[in-house]
């Protein structure tokens, strides 16, 4: 462990990544809740007239909602990978460069198959950690496709009928669903694994990880900081046309606290 006075603070989250962050997660856990319901409905005993216990639609209107709120957080997120930071940009997210691809096979080989100690130390995401994002996109635009293409039947909503399409494609609704409750589990693993290899990364690499989806600022040794592949982007252009390398230098030279 290095010395702490060998430890620059360095602010890679944005606020509104954050926001997007802790809005997904809620939204994933109350499609998740709400979608396991609707697929398994339990039989509840109620003394009141049927026409006063309406929960399942109250449970599928909760259910619409959240899809409504987890799409415009999504699109939202697509937009801040234009405008944000070098570690929100859509650069990151593609295997563009060699430098990303090997990164991939270094953290694969720390991660999964436990064949070296020595973490794959990034700023941002690791190759490996962009990579899985890029597929839960398409997992989520999956979702919000197929969840408002089985909506669109029984509404008379123009947005959900954009997505109409989708129920001839997989030849019926029930097809459709099926898909559609299979994801959901699939985005129920990944979650496992998020958070197991979030807190595995925070013990190991000890740069706060796990605490910089609430504040923002990530800790590592200074001689690391610049480094090329602590920078997130893999030598990739930032805005101003310079390398990611010289546009951290330029933002970690303004003022960041050295502790």
């Amino acid at each position: 462990m290095h010395a702490s006075n060998e430890y620059q603070r360095v602010y890679v989250w944005e606020q509104p990544v954050r926001w997007f962050h802790w809005i997904n997660a809620l939204c994933i856990v109350v499609l998740a809740t709400t979608g396991y319901l609707i697929a398994h409905p339990p039989a509840l005993l109620n003394a009141n007239e049927a026409t006063f216990g309406y929960w399942f639609g109250t449970l599928r209107f909760v259910h619409f909602v959240a899809g409504y709120v987890f799409f415009a957080n999504f699109m939202f997120r697509l937009y801040w990978s234009l405008v944000g930071n070098k570690y929100a940009n859509w650069r990151n997210f593609f295997p563009l460069t060699l430098a990303q691809i090997r990164q991939i096979w270094e953290v694969l080989t720390v991660d999964i198959l436990q064949a070296r100690n020595k973490p794959v130390r990034t700023m941002g995401h690791n190759s490996v950690a962009y990579f899985t994002y890029t597929g839960t996109g398409l997992l989520t635009l999956f979702q919000v496709a197929s969840g408002f293409a089985l909506l669109a039947p029984m509404s008379d909503s123009f947005f959900p009928q954009l997505f109409a399409w989708m129920l001839p494609l997989f030849g019926s609704e029930q097809n459709l669903r099926i898909f559609h409750y299979a994801v959901t589990w699939a985005f129920g693993i990944f979650a496992l694994i998020h958070v197991y290899l979030v807190m595995y990364h925070d013990y190991v690499e000890g740069h706060g990880v796990l605490t910089s989806i609430i504040g923002g600022w990530k800790f590592m040794a200074k001689h690391q900081v610049e480094a090329p592949h602590a920078s997130g982007v893999s030598g990739f252009p930032g805005k101003a046309g310079a390398p990611s390398g010289q546009r951290g230098s330029a933002e970690h030279a303004k003022g960041e606290p050295v502790i």
